[in-house]
């Protein structure tokens, strides 16, 4: 059974009562669902992100009717964040006779042009871990972070130490040298490039990857902010945009 912090929210579909991911959702601890029409996509998490579920052989059927680009393009044009997954193997559409250029543009087209992150599953069990997955991390993010567990010193200086572990391609002995060479930790992370490379064990593409790490901001998914959950179902407000289903349509061929 997985495990999360707290408890996340799902709105399921109506439309999705007989699949299997409400089932499996409903298995995982400190997870609520509610089942209600939803104007855009099959489930909306935590009242952020609205996920548009396709098993391989709808998707490949969407394709062919044109559904896919309405679809996803109402995604794009949601205030709240969209996803596209993607569930079952590639031998589902074996007996369709779709050519797999027409796949792969498909998903171009989705994930480069609309701007909608696709993510795979193998089956629905796997399709709700994915959803509570994105659940958990965006509120991580909301409230100040990406959560470390595990091993959580309580002394100042090997609370340093796991700080610098944290770092691209710093272990437990370049955390020592880099704070034997610095003194702390901010010192570390404003050390210039040239200055970091000086530390036994650092090359310039670590410290490279170090100052990138460190380095500027970024930037928001979608430009939207991760603040404070909406107060009311968002998924039913559009934006206007320019891209339209023909675009889309002539985007793939």
């Amino acid at each position: 059974m997985v495990r999360v912090d707290q408890t996340i929210h799902i709105i399921a579909d109506d439309r999705e009562q007989k699949s299997e991911v409400i089932r499996s959702l409903l298995e995982i601890e400190n997870i609520a669902v509610r089942i209600q029409r939803l104007a855009i996509g099959d489930y909306q998490v935590d009242s952020r992100v609205i996920v548009e579920r396709k098993t391989l052989k709808d998707f490949a059927i969407s394709i062919i009717d044109g559904r896919l680009f309405k679809q996803t393009i109402r995604l794009a044009n949601s205030n709240l964040m969209g996803v596209l997954i993607l569930e079952g193997t590639n031998r589902d559409t074996a007996d369709l006779g779709i050519a797999r250029q027409a796949m792969q543009g498909a998903l171009i087209t989705v994930s480069l042009i609309l701007g909608i992150p696709v993510l795979r599953s193998k089956d629905p069990s796997e399709t709700a871990k994915l959803m509570v997955y994105i659940g958990r991390q965006i509120e991580s993010m909301a409230m100040g972070g990406v959560q470390r567990h595990g091993y959580r010193p309580k002394n100042k200086r090997k609370r340093q130490l796991f700080i610098l572990q944290g770092l691209p391609g710093v272990g437990p002995e370049r955390a020592e040298r880099l704070l034997a060479r610095f003194g702390s930790v901010e010192d570390a992370i404003s050390a210039s490039s040239s200055e970091l490379q000086s530390v036994d064990g650092i090359g310039k593409s670590i410290a490279d990857k170090i100052k990138w790490a460190v380095s500027g901001q970024v930037p928001p998914y979608f430009s939207r902010p991760l603040g404070p959950k909406p107060s009311s179902l968002e998924a039913v407000t559009l934006e206007t945009k320019t891209i339209t289903s023909d675009t889309a349509q002539e985007l793939l061929v």
